[in-house]
This record gives C-alpha cells, structure tokens and sequence, in this order.
C-alpha cells in the first residue's frame, strides 16, 4: 500500500481514508501545527504528501525532517494563498477577473482614494492572504472605505501579520457562487454556495464557514473550460476555482488550493482521479 501523509483537518483526513484505501492508498495524518516537532530524529516515511501545511514554518521543518513529494506543494499554497497574484496572472492570461487593486500598507489616504478613483462602489475591500472571509467587508463610498482601511491599519500595526497587504475589489452584483474543482486538468464537479433562508437577508458573503450551505453544481462547459485554464495557468494541480456568475458576466474571484474535500457532491470518478494523482506525485518522490 502507498503511504500518504495528510497535513489537512481530521474533517477532510477522515473523509479520505476509505475511499483512498480502497485504491491502495493508506492515509495517515501528520499534523504541523500544534504540536511538539522532534527535529532531531527521522521522520516516519511517506510515499507522498497530500497539500503542504498553511503554516510554513512548521511546513518546512516537516518536508527536512520527512522528505516527500506533495500534491499541492509549497509553492501552489503560496501562489494560491496569495489572491492578488492570482488575479495578476490570471489577467494576463486573458481570463476573466474582477477590477482589482492591490494596497501594501503603510500608504497615505491620498495613495487609496487614488486607487479606488476608477472603480465603481460599492467595492468590496479583502486582505490579500486571509481565508474563508475573514476581514472580507463591502463599502459603498469613500468614507466608509476610509474607515475600513483604519482597522486594517490598527491590525497591521499591531499584529504580527506577515501580510500587510489587501485589495480594493470590484463588487458583482447579484452574482451565484460556485466552487468548481479540479484535479490533474480535469473538472470532477463543483458545488454552488448559498446562504438559507432567513439568513441572506442584507448578506452577500457566501462563506460555509459562515453559515452558507453547499449544493451540488452541474457544471456547464464553459465553466469546466475556465476552472481548467485556471488550474493550468497556476500550475497548480489540485484546485478549487471560485466563480462569480451573474445573468451577463462570469469572473474567477479567488482560487484554494487546500479546499476541503465535499466528495459526495462531485463525479463518481472523483476518488480514482485522486488516487492516480497520488500514485502520480509518489513516482515523483522515487525520482527526486
């Protein structure tokens, strides 16, 4: 049996071990973050990895330590963590973004107002590097975006962030949210997002971590062609594309490439797909 070290929640490492098992894959969990890492010993060994930890610190002791190849290593979480590069990169491929500025603090108001002159309010204002919403709000005018970049400000100042920058963002309005999946170039489901009954009223954030609920999505072709071209653009081989779709316009508005695994909800060939990316990333391994 293949050996798979997983860095991800129990949630999505409880999710995996059977169906992986059942194709040759033994999932193991291998936890980066708190807890005591012995350095000084050699780790266990891993035919593979499965998504690099989200603390790289703590990351980069693990692959010394035990050394494997990854599905989805260092560099993809660092490209897809970081939402003002994507946007870049997915711009000058010529696929379709949102408006979008990037703010790396400390600037004047003058440096901001400058940068939202062009755009349309509402805007929606988003630290560069968070996830699952956090610090993501909507202003609609320059004062209330003023008043937002204060905090961001008092948060930079006085945490250590790493990250101090954001982005001034184009507000769609009216727009469904659908996370579309992809494994090695090919589309294996999706799943639309949305906030229930009673609790939509006045929101727009579709996050399920902040109540919204996932529905499984029948994706179009012009859907899986743009999630793929993403993917592809990215280099980045296990994906969750993030769209905004409205009646006139469809945009790419974030990427994760630690997306939590919602397999019942995706194509019966999701698990095999996995499993040879796997047996893909470990051949790696034996080369390296």
């Amino acid at each position: 049996m293949l050996r798979l070290a997983v860095t991800t929640s129990s949630e999505t490492f409880e999710r995996m071990r059977r169906p992986l098992a059942d194709r040759g894959v033994t999932v193991e969990h291998l936890p980066a973050k708190e807890r005591a890492i012995r350095l000084t010993d050699d780790g266990e060994s891993f035919d593979a990895g499965f998504v690099y930890p989200t603390r790289l610190m703590e990351g980069g002791a693990l692959d010394a330590r035990t050394p494997m190849s990854w599905v989805n290593g260092r560099e993809a979480v660092l490209t897809s963590r970081n939402k003002a590069g994507v946007i870049a990169a997915l711009s000058r491929a010529g696929l379709p973004v949102p408006e979008t500025r990037m703010v790396s603090n400390p600037v004047g108001e003058e440096t901001v107002v400058e940068a939202a002159a062009d755009l349309s309010f509402p805007l929606v204002v988003k630290p560069n590097s968070a996830t699952r919403g956090v610090g993501v709000a909507k202003v609609r005018d320059v004062d209330s975006l003023l008043g937002v970049v204060d905090y961001l400000n008092l948060v930079h100042d006085y945490r250590a962030t790493g990250d101090k920058s954001y982005l001034l963002q184009e507000y769609v309005p009216d727009a469904r949210d659908y996370r579309v999946m992809v494994v090695d170039g090919e589309v294996v489901g999706g799943v639309e997002r949305r906030l229930p009954e009673g609790l939509g009223e006045g929101r727009w954030k579709h996050n399920v971590h902040r109540g919204a609920t996932a529905t499984e999505l029948t994706v179009s072709a012009e859907h899986r062609k743009l999630a793929v071209a993403v993917a592809e653009t990215l280099g980045i081989d296990y994906l969750g594309v993030d769209l905004l779709v409205a009646d006139d316009r469809t945009v790419v508005s974030e990427t994760n490439a630690r997306p939590t695994i919602d397999h019942e909800k995706y194509d019966a060939d999701f698990w095999d797909r996995l499993a040879a990316l796997i047996r893909e990333t470990a051949e790696r391994s034996k080369v390296e």
